[in-house]
């Protein structure tokens, strides 16, 4: 991939809005949660971003306790109209009200309501489901969402970290109603998940959805930071606050995610790179990737994770790390990739198939 600036805009999905190819994450926008940037380092982070054309900012109505959401409203006021600004809804802010949270119309509204108090702005530019329940029914969720798109508050609407099939169930009912469609789709994404590649990515190729990776280095894994000696201990580890506790305790922190890490090392050490440049260049070859998300704890963190638009990953590394990070094919895919099902399916002649379909 050639070199790519910030500021050589995307379109999100089918809409027509104009995104940065790397996303602002702003999770760690505070310190809260006992971790994170404060108020001037994440000033320095927003400042890098926007100054170089950046555009696209993700936050969420609960990161670090709503912090997150105030800190980055105090930034927009003066960058309001250059930032596409998206946030999300779903998970409680008060843990003793079951309404809190979910994905209900009423908690959709008043998510949005301390969105907007929070962020100091009149509209939310991309408002995200952060993440299916299981309760709400399809219905509720799309007409609670055109009605916010309707009264203005909300510009276009995106989803994340939910099944494929829910997504093209709603994605089709807001078709057939009439209501506003998703754009966007949040999931995890990187060399060291790649399950999504089965069903989440094919989806949202063909119903329209701009893929946003989130976790693009792996939790921390694909820094090449962490070796065997690292998954010894990592229960009191993780007990401690350590670092590499709260990795182990995601998930991400396994004999084959190191092995990935390592390599991904070994590749940035032979094109002069570093390893999280690297692990995201590789994420921006993919095909319907809009805009992975960045986050960092601090402005040089980010600087690493920006040059990552200035690597041209060569057809020859981007094959070896495919292979070595290529999840293993699940049903119906392997079976209906065997030759005797192709032959069966279109007898002697050569057929052309859609990736997307």
């Amino acid at each position: 991939m050639p070199s790519l600036p910030l500021d050589h805009y995307r379109l999100l999905g089918r809409s027509g809005l104009r995104v940065s190819p790397l996303a602002l994450g702003t999770m760690t926008f505070g310190t809260d949660w006992g971790w994170g940037a404060g108020e001037e380092e994440a000033r320095r982070q927003f400042d890098i971003y926007v100054d170089r054309g950046g555009n696209l900012v993700d936050t969420s109505v609960n990161y670090t306790g709503g912090s997150s959401e105030r800190i980055l409203g105090g930034f927009l006021r003066d960058k309001r109209e250059r930032v596409v600004l998206a946030t999300k809804f779903t998970m409680a802010r008060d843990p003793g009200n079951p309404n809190s949270g979910g994905n209900h119309r009423l908690n959709m509204v008043r998510s949005v309501e301390q969105s907007l108090r929070q962020l100091d702005t009149d509209r939310i530019d991309l408002l995200y489901l952060h993440g299916w329940d299981a309760t709400a029914s399809a219905d509720e969720v799309m007409r609670g969402l055109d009605d916010l798109v309707s009264s203005g508050k909300v510009v276009y609407l995106g989803i994340c970290n939910t099944p494929a099939w829910r997504v093209a169930e709603m994605q089709t009912l807001s078709e057939l109603r009439g209501w506003s469609p998703f754009v966007a789709l949040q999931i995890e994404w990187s060399l060291v998940e790649r399950t999504v590649e089965h069903e989440l990515v094919p989806m949202a190729q063909a119903m329209g959805l701009g893929l946003l990776p989130w976790s693009p280095l792996g939790g921390g894994v694909l820094t090449g930071k962490y070796g065997p000696s690292d998954l010894a201990g990592d229960v009191q580890a993780g007990a401690a606050g350590s670092r590499r506790g709260v990795i182990a305790s995601s998930g991400h922190l396994t004999t084959e995610a190191i092995a990935l890490g390592t390599l991904v090392r070994d590749v940035a050490a032979e094109i002069g790179a570093i390893p999280s440049q690297v692990a995201i260049a590789w994420l921006l070859r993919q095909p319907g990737c809009t805009a992975p998300i960045v986050g960092a704890r601090t402005a040089s963190q980010l600087e690493d994770n920006l040059g990552a638009l200035e690597i041209d990953l060569t057809d020859e590394l981007a094959e070896r790390l495919d292979r070595a990070s290529r999840p293993a094919a699940i049903f119906p895919g392997r079976f209906l990739a065997r030759p005797m099902i192709r032959q069966i399916m279109s007898g002697d002649a050569a057929v052309e198939t859609r990736a997307s379909v």
